[in-house]
């Protein structure tokens, strides 16, 4: 009776089995005869083979399964999020093409194998952890025959006869996995994430299964440009053109604003025009949306340098060097020490060296030096002698030569090649228009990240003083305007009687001698205490060449010569006009005492009461900072020159000769009011370096982090133009340079033009002296 009942049992499992079998094979002959019929649309094909997938489920399964059927809600909406993405897809591959690749594949008497030993390794996988041994179950058994096919199923009971068979391990072994897997699944999600219900985690996951399911937006189109915004855009471009010729459309108000002192914490009322210009900004989001992306013009090199540390890289670059007593030579000096002092950037500062010779001619009290490095000593002890601190910066020397005509230092060479590849990041160029006036080499805003020129010398004024004055004019204004926007980024004008250069802008960015406030201390004391802190009158301080202003104080004291009855005025100053002035003055009788030139914080001119300072060739008259500071009454001429100097009371300013003698009268019968701390700050060094890296947008530069935050005052979203569009502007500087460069290096051309022979390379001597080698003969910007 047992035997029968095996047997029974092994033929319907058997029969079971074939059954399964026989309808998996059928259900994939339905699916390849539907896939043939329907080969142009996937989408049915799925819906039939989801349902051919659930009844072989059901037909295979010997046993219910009914958390399979179940699903809980939040499945539901899962499912639902997730239809979309599947008829997505089903529609994508359902194309005609997709369908005649699957039936060439799938010919007549292709044939469907379907691999269950994936089921199998699952199986044994389940086993595994509750079995002992090595974690294999073994099929073959015995010393070499395989498992017989009604023993897959049941096995022999351990004790039992040959033909006793139960339920096999991995059988009962998988019923239990399901039973247990049907009662812990709603368990098991609370489990995992119960210690998470008290945080942000499962909102944020599902923040992230929303945003994976969401629906892409569909993008705004940008409407296209029309020809009103195109006419306006070039004439805005045309900007470089009118300039060059001489067409100014800047805002003379802002500059004004500019030119006067700022005190501390005021915001500055200037924005840049890169940022604000609603029109260029409709542009380059028109260019953006096209895809479009500018790489550079012709002209441009954007092989600049990246930054190798975290801190800045800053070269002053300069026209004239101590022991020569002029303003390029002093002012650059105290830049890079106060500049050097905040620690933010490194400073370097390049002089010119001059041969021995040159030298004689230059600088005073035959004054020579053999080195380099000893010309370094001497400028870094007398700036440490006025400052106060050890100024921690580099100083280098490029090669010059004096030129007699001019009385000015001109470049030998390319300038730029004496600043490292590595330390080329911000140039400063203190008068830009004249180093770059026969610059043959290669381009300021090609190696550096941002150029700023300096203006310190109004040539135009002291031109037309010379033979054919106008004509030259007119020619040197159109070379400076060239080669300033060819070589500069920015441009900051002392004030506004300098040329109106493109990229420029108004402001004071000189300070004044710390030893030159400490004297307007000491002054402030002693009136303090009750002593008399001026015992003599007026004086006048400056080289004495007509232009400084020498010409003009002669006129009015001769045509006001009865007005000033009895005033004396003493007189210091060398220079080349000496003999001729002082002739003059002795010619018309007027009361004045020449005094050999000496340093303003000489101690024999403490105790003068009024600086007079009529010259109006001056772009800001260094002498007079310096007499204000030290708490003097200053008259000067209501000049453009003078504005930033006006906001001082003790700065009597006159229009026209007769209130020259009124002022003259008024600052000797007062005394002068003692200088507020606000004042004495905005005469600092320390408020014109803030003043400088403001306005030359060092500020930005130094400040990379707080960039973007001030880039606007607005929250909309900027675009960067720089990298959206071409500009015509760049493209004409580029050109503009180019061309330049093309021009300075014929000898003939600029010997025609008033330069120095022999100055387009150094010579052997600046070889020997600066320890160069012969100059090569390359294309530094475009070879």
């Amino acid at each position: 009776m047992g035997s029968e009942t095996q047997a029974s049992t092994s033929s319907n499992a058997f029969s079971f089995i074939s059954k399964s079998w026989r309808e998996v094979r059928d259900s994939a002959d339905a699916d390849f005869q539907l896939m043939k019929n329907r080969a142009n649309s996937f989408k049915n094909l799925a819906t039939s083979f989801d349902r051919e997938l659930e009844n072989f489920l059901n037909s295979a399964t010997p046993f219910p399964v009914p958390a399979i059927k179940s699903s809980t809600p939040t499945e539901i909406d899962f499912v639902k999020k997730l239809q979309p993405k599947i008829s997505e897809f089903r529609r994508v591959y359902s194309g005609p093409e997709i369908s005649k690749r699957v039936l060439e594949k799938w010919g007549p008497r292709a044939r469907i194998k379907i691999d269950l030993s994936a089921i199998r390794n699952a199986i044994v996988s389940e086993v595994d952890d509750e079995r002992e041994g090595s974690g294999i179950i073994e099929f073959y058994r015995g010393k070499g025959g395989k498992v017989r096919f009604t023993e897959f199923w049941r096995e022999r009971k351990e004790g039992q006869g040959q033909g006793h068979f139960e339920e096999w391990e991995p059988i009962r072994a998988l019923k239990t996995r399901l039973r247990e897997f049907e009662r812990k699944r709603y368990s098991s999600v609370d489990d995992i994430f119960g210690g998470f219900k008290s945080s942000d985690f499962v909102d944020k996951l599902k923040s992230s299964l929303k945003a994976i399911c969401k629906e892409p937006q569909e993008s705004k189109e940008v409407p296209p440009l029309d020809a009103t915004e195109l006419l306006a855009y070039l004439v805005r471009q045309s900007g470089p053109f009118l300039d060059q010729l001489g067409v100014k459309r800047g805002n003379k108000r802002k500059d004004l604003l500019l030119s006067r002192s700022l005190s501390a914490g005021e915001t500055s009322i200037v924005e840049s025009d890169n940022i604000n210009d609603e029109l260029d900004l409709r542009i380059a989001s028109v260019l953006q949306s096209t895809g479009h992306h500018y790489e550079g013009g012709f002209w441009t090199d954007f092989a600049k340098n990246d930054l190798t540390d975290n801190k800045r890289h800053v070269a002053i670059v300069t026209t004239a060097s101590l022991p020569w007593m002029t303003g390029t030579a002093v002012n650059p000096l105290f830049r890079a020490a106060y500049l050097a002092r905040s620690a933010q950037q490194n400073v370097t500062l390049l002089v010119p060296w001059l041969c021995k010779s040159d030298q004689e001619l230059v600088y005073p009290n035959n004054v020579t030096f053999g080195s380099p490095e000893e010309q370094e000593n001497y400028i870094r002890n007398w700036l440490e002698e006025r400052v106060g601190f050890k100024a921690d910066f580099k100083i280098s020397f490029y090669p010059g030569k004096f030129s007699k005509e001019r009385r000015s230092i001109i470049p030998t060479g390319d300038t730029s090649q004496f600043i490292p590849s590595r330390d080329a990041d911000i140039a400063i160029l203190e008068e830009p228009e004249h180093l770059n006036w026969y610059h043959h080499g290669r381009r300021w805003t090609d190696k550096f990240n941002h150029v700023v020129g300096v203006v310190h010398t109004n040539y135009l004024e002291y031109i037309k003083r010379e033979k054919n004055g106008a004509l030259q004019a007119f020619f040197v204004k159109h070379i400076n305007n060239w080669v300033t926007r060819a070589y500069c980024h920015k441009v900051l004008r002392l004030s506004a009687a300098t040329q109106d250069l493109p990229k420029s802008m108004i402001c004071n960015v000189h300070g004044v001698n710390p030893k030159f406030l400490k004297i307007g201390d000491k002054v402030t004391a002693e009136r303090e205490q009750g002593q008399q802190a001026f015992s003599k009158g007026a004086y006048f301080l400056g080289k004495m060449v007509w232009a400084k202003g020498y010409r003009e104080l002669i006129d009015l004291l001769a045509k006001h010569k009865k007005d000033l009855d009895g005033f004396n005025l003493d007189v210091f100053g060398n220079g080349e006009d000496a003999h001729e002035v002082q002739s003059t003055a002795r010619n018309l009788d007027l009361n004045l005492n020449f005094q050999k030139g000496r340093d303003h914080a000489d101690d024999s001119l403490h105790g003068y009461k009024v600086f007079i300072n009529p010259s109006i060739s001056d772009v800001l008259c260094t002498a007079t900072a310096e007499a204000l500071a030290m708490g003097k009454f200053v008259i000067c001429a209501d000049h453009p020159s003078n504005e930033f100097f006006r906001s001082f009371p003790n700065c009597l300013t006159y229009k026209s000769s007769e209130d020259f003698v009124a002022r003259v009268k008024e600052a000797l019968e007062n005394e002068p009011h003692p200088l507020t701390p606000e004042q004495r700050y905005n005469l600092s060094w320390e408020a014109a370096t803030q003043r400088f890296i403001e306005f030359s947008d060092l500020e930005k530069l130094l400040n990379n982090d707080k960039d973007d935050a001030k880039l606007s005052r607005s929250n909309r979203k900027m675009i960067k133009k720089s990298v959206s569009m071409p500009s015509l502007s760049e493209m004409f500087d580029g050109g503009l340079a180019f061309a330049h460069y093309c021009l300075t290096g014929n000898e003939f051309l600029r010997l025609c033009t008033g330069a120095v022979p022999g100055t387009r390379d150094y010579d052997k001597q600046h070889c020997k002296d600066l320890n160069l080698l012969p100059p090569r003969v390359e294309n530094p910007i475009y070879g």
